[in-house]
């Protein structure tokens, strides 16, 4: 089965076609990194017009990549949430028409579900059951995946997901935008003495990130000689901050509920020093894509895709519309 797959949630246009779910065979991205990096942030209205510019030249090099035309493909997919209204719309529309056009099945993906399923797009088949930490500028939740299309959510981030933490510490410290490679970038092969307090929220598989950032805008505040040195060491106790109280708490919940494995997904897990310390103290098997898979991409909407119709899932032709904040599982 050959789908093509759309994913334009936030600020990365993207069109993969995909088939059987596993194999790629073309994965392109737009990526408006550096158009939004001047303004600090995401501008929505910005990123919508971008992706209206960018959907169809993609797709024309996503068909280019695959060596197919549309009379091959099986399926059309596309997020349909959460994400920026605009930037969803975009997508959505796309596929319709694609969809019709062709007289294909057309399929709603839940943008979440999707970063999970860029580990089924890697060489290790996941085993199920497992445990998955989705983490990003908008995420931090732990979900138990029990099979294909069953999901329960166990825990989520009380105030700023992870990746949303890296990009305001990186503010504080003076780093550019977008935050978590910017301090990757300053806290390679740093040892620090700094510590910054971690919120465990004991008894629950929540996350909070707002205090170590107060934290670190405090501890900024304080130093009056804020050189390159100092900056390295702080960013570096900040990331070990953060990424201390994901993998601990992962495991904590891996091992309580007595899956096979961990899987990382979303953009936050692209950062080294989550990936190696996850590999390093888990007791059970890891998984992480492949950092170009952990960030959005339309490859992992396109797996997510096979799996739910082959599940049976009912195309979603006559239905489709963008739910900005739609929950996970839906």
């Amino acid at each position: 089965m050959i789908i093509l797959a759309v994913e334009t949630s936030c600020d990365e246009t993207s069109v993969a076609i995909v088939k059987d779910g596993r194999n790629i065979l073309s994965n392109v991205i737009a990526s408006q990194v550096e158009i939004h990096a001047r303004y600090g942030g995401i501008v929505p209205e910005v990123a919508s017009r971008q992706h209206m510019l960018t959907i169809v030249p993609v797709s024309e090099q996503a068909f280019k990549e695959a060596g197919i035309d549309q009379g091959q493909l099986d399926a059309v997919a596309v997020t349909k949430g959460p994400g920026l209204a605009g930037s969803l719309i975009v997508g959505v529309n796309f596929a319709k028409a694609l969809a019709l056009a062709n007289k294909l099945p057309l399929i709603g993906i839940n943008h979440l579900e999707g970063h999970i399923y860029a580990n089924w797009l890697t060489a290790v088949q996941p085993e199920l059951p497992c445990l998955c930490l989705i983490v990003s500028g908008g995420h931090s939740d732990l979900i138990l995946m029990r099979e294909h299309g069953h999901f329960q959510k166990l825990g989520s981030t009380r105030d700023d997901a992870a990746g949303e933490a890296f990009d305001k510490g990186a503010r504080i410290l003076g780093l550019p935008y977008p935050g978590g490679p910017a301090i990757q970038a300053v806290t390679n092969g740093v040892t620090t003495s700094l510590s910054l307090p971690r919120a465990w929220l004991k008894d629950t598989d929540d996350f909070s990130f707002s205090g170590v950032k107060t934290a670190l805008l405090h501890m900024a505040e304080a130093q009056n000689d804020r050189d390159e040195k100092w900056t390295r060491e702080a960013a570096a106790a900040f990331q070990d901050a953060i990424v201390d109280v994901l993998v601990t708490k992962s495991i904590q919940a891996a091992k309580r509920h007595g899956v096979k494995g961990i899987l990382l997904a979303g953009g936050v897990a692209a950062n080294s020093a989550l990936r190696s310390r996850m590999l390093a103290a888990s007791p059970l098997p890891v998984l992480i894509p492949p950092p170009i898979l952990c960030t959005d991409n339309a490859g992992m909407v396109g797996s997510c895709a096979y799996y739910r119709l082959m599940s049976g899932q009912a195309a979603d032709n006559d239905g489709l519309d963008v739910i900005p904040s739609l929950a996970f599982g839906l």
